[in-house]
């Protein structure tokens, strides 16, 4: 006898799929919905304001002020200059004399600065100067480009305005800090600034953005 059409009477056997699986597709479809995979940012540094003090590695920084300050013209042909300076308390915390040193001009080109004022990745707003800011510790009143291990010296990294410049409200400043190892074919240990690739570049690492609000000296 011919079987009738319509297939068997037998009941179906259930499919199971397995609860990862189901997670999987559930995610997918979610990422899908939301219109694709997407980076997750990096998670943004601490941020600190006036009177903070940083552990760098190499060194120990307390970030004091900003102020602006004006330098009086001393003869009749002369004018008088202005400054934006940011002030810090800094002691080398390593064995061996530091350098002052000057901020980079690039984020880029701080990853290979092994000074102090290296580490001040950048500074926002850009200050507007005439040439290139000068950087120097105050020992006994006379300036010096080095730092001594453990003795908490002044720092100033002085702008001088352009004649036209408006002097920013605040800055922020982007830090990087140090740590002591063994360079890449050098087995002796040294200061570097701790660094990361970016699309084949070597980045600092920002450890802490510090928020200095701009004083008036003048004012104070």
């Amino acid at each position: 006898m011919t079987e009738p059409s319509g297939g068997s009477d037998k009941p179906k056997r259930p499919v199971v799929v397995p609860a990862v699986a189901l997670v999987a597709v559930t995610a997918l479809g979610i990422t899908a919905l939301l219109g694709g995979f997407a980076e997750v940012p990096d998670p943004a540094p601490p941020q600190y304001g006036e009177g903070a003090v940083l552990d760098q590695g190499q060194f120990s920084t307390q970030f004091v002020a900003a102020k602006v300050s004006t330098q009086k013209a001393t003869a009749a042909w002369d004018t008088d200059k202005r400054f934006v300076e940011l002030v810090f308390k800094v002691t080398n915390q390593g064995k061996a004399t530091a350098m002052v040193g000057l901020p980079p001009d690039k984020p880029e080109r701080a990853a290979s600065l092994t000074s102090f004022a290296g580490s001040l990745v950048k500074v926002t707003p850009q200050v507007q100067v005439k040439g290139v800011p000068s950087v120097y510790s105050l020992s006994k009143n006379a300036k010096s480009g080095q730092l001594q291990p453990g003795v908490p010296t002044t720092v100033i990294l002085r702008y001088d305005l352009d004649k036209a410049a408006t002097p920013p409200k605040k800055v922020t400043l982007d830090v990087g800090g140090f740590a002591y190892e063994p360079g890449f074919n050098d087995p002796s240990f040294h200061w570097n600034m701790i660094s990361e690739d970016d699309d084949n570049v070597r980045l600092p690492v920002v450890q802490a953005q510090v928020t200095l609000p701009v004083h008036d000296a003048e004012a104070a």
